[in-house]
């Protein structure tokens, strides 16, 4: 008589297939090397922002440029913020795409996980921001909601070199659920004024974009036209302008169209996805964070002491990682899952601060609730995000030892296959 089928028990965080692991590992990769940049970046302007030539860092925000016959006649820190940014928001779209159509995030087990988390890290930092803020203040509740995935690998680049896959992979996920998430709540609640003619007239090009990739269109001089004015369009609306890259990743498609007996290559959205990565992580995003991160410190202590700065840092620092780990414990309860082996919940308290670094995408909030000239919240944003560092490197290298036993596992390769043991095995 056979005996009893045994139940596999449930894990937060199982391992991805092999090729889904290799192409994360790319993913991380280049999002390291852009948040090494973003970080250089951002501490050049500080540096230039308070030295002696702090006027002509300003000068060189306000320089105008682009045609003033399309109301495009905007300064180079607008251009960084809804120019390039829209390049960030495009590839975060086209991740976020093909991780749920062709993806592990497919499977509704594996999905639940990022997205309860993200969703938690975005209720209660708002939730928190608005008890300490408040009042007149409120305005600001979305600038803690966001975690900045460039900055906080870079940290892990220097921190954690062995952190398991499954924390990386959980960590990106979350960022680029919650930098959706951040973009709807831009178009939603920092859109001051609508024109619905131009954003009408915006589905035209949006359209005409769509049937150029779908016929496997791939040459970006066709592209790069109903692409622009797709976005020029949407810039004219009043809906701010990074909302035309998600729209238009989303019309991508995810799987690539084989002919009879060909051999299957990467999709539309993986083969834009690996070509313009490198273009948002190293060029877009480090721009946009010289032309915001330079705010003069000398009112330091002043600034930090005020209801917004003070409750910004107290949603990054407190309500992030309590928002994201009170879901992610909400998901295991209801769920009856575990950790994976040689996981513990001292892992997640790391990984949830770490995620309390907010950067790229607070500081454009911040801009479109205050304004390009308030320094409060940006001093607030750099010093909260600074602080989850901080305390994310001193919780998560005490774990050091045990990321490297399982990493040492997760790359062992016996048969020298090219294939860990790890991702062969049942």
């Amino acid at each position: 008589m056979p005996g009893p089928t045994a139940t596999r028990v449930p894990r937060l965080f199982d391992r991805s297939t092999w090729p889904e692991a290799r192409r994360i590992a790319d993913i991380l990769r280049k999002e390291t090397i852009g948040g090494a940049l973003l970080l250089a970046a951002a501490l050049t302007a500080l540096i230039w922002a308070n030295s002696p030539w702090a006027q002509t860092y300003q000068d060189l925000r306000a320089i105008e440029a682009g045609p003033a016959a399309l109301h495009l006649n905007l300064d180079l820190a607008t251009w960084a913020a809804d120019g390039l940014l829209a390049v960030f928001f495009f590839v975060a779209g086209l991740e976020l795409k093909r991780e749920f159509v062709a993806g592990d995030l497919r499977d509704l087990r594996r999905a639940v996980v990022p997205v309860a988390a993200a969703a938690g890290g975005v209720v209660v930092p708002a939730l928190v921001y608005l008890a300490v803020a408040g009042g007149t203040a409120a305005k600001g509740w979305a600038i803690p909601t966001a975690t900045d995935i460039a900055f906080a690998l870079a940290v892990l680049a220097v921190i954690g070199r062995s952190l398991p896959d499954a924390l990386r992979t959980f960590l990106l996920t979350l960022a680029v659920v919650d930098d959706l998430i951040a973009i709807v709540i831009i178009a939603t609640f920092y859109t001051s004024h609508l024109s619905v003619l131009p954003l009408l007239a915006a589905v035209v090009p949006l359209a005409v974009f769509a049937l150029l990739v779908r016929r496997g269109v791939r040459a970006w001089w066709l592209l790069l036209p109903p692409a622009f004015a797709c976005w020029a369009l949407v810039h004219a609306s009043g809906v701010h302008a990074t909302v035309a890259g998600v729209l238009l990743a989303l019309t991508v498609p995810v799987l690539s169209r084989t002919p009879p007996g060909g051999a299957e290559g990467p999709g539309p959205a993986e083969h834009f996805e690996r070509r313009i990565r490198p273009l948002s992580a190293g060029v877009a995003v480090p721009v946009f964070a010289f032309f915001s991160a330079g705010v003069g410190l000398g009112g330091l202590a002043g600034a930090l002491s005020d209801p917004v700065a003070m409750g910004i840092v107290a949603g990054l620092l407190i309500g992030k990682p309590v928002g994201i780990l009170a879901a992610t414990w909400l998901v295991a309860r209801f769920t009856r899952a575990t950790l994976d082996e040689g996981l513990a919940w001292i892992d997640m308290i790391g990984l949830a601060i770490l995620a309390g670094i907010g950067f790229t995408v607070s500081l454009l909030i911040g801009e479109l609730a205050f304004g390009e000239s308030d320094p409060r919240f940006k001093i607030a944003v750099l010093a909260g995000s600074l602080a989850a560092a901080l305390l994310a490197t001193v919780i998560l290298r005490l774990r050091a030892r045990v990321y490297r036993r399982i990493h040492q596992s997760e790359i062992a390769d016996s048969d020298h296959d090219g294939i860990p043991d790890l991702y062969q095995q049942p």
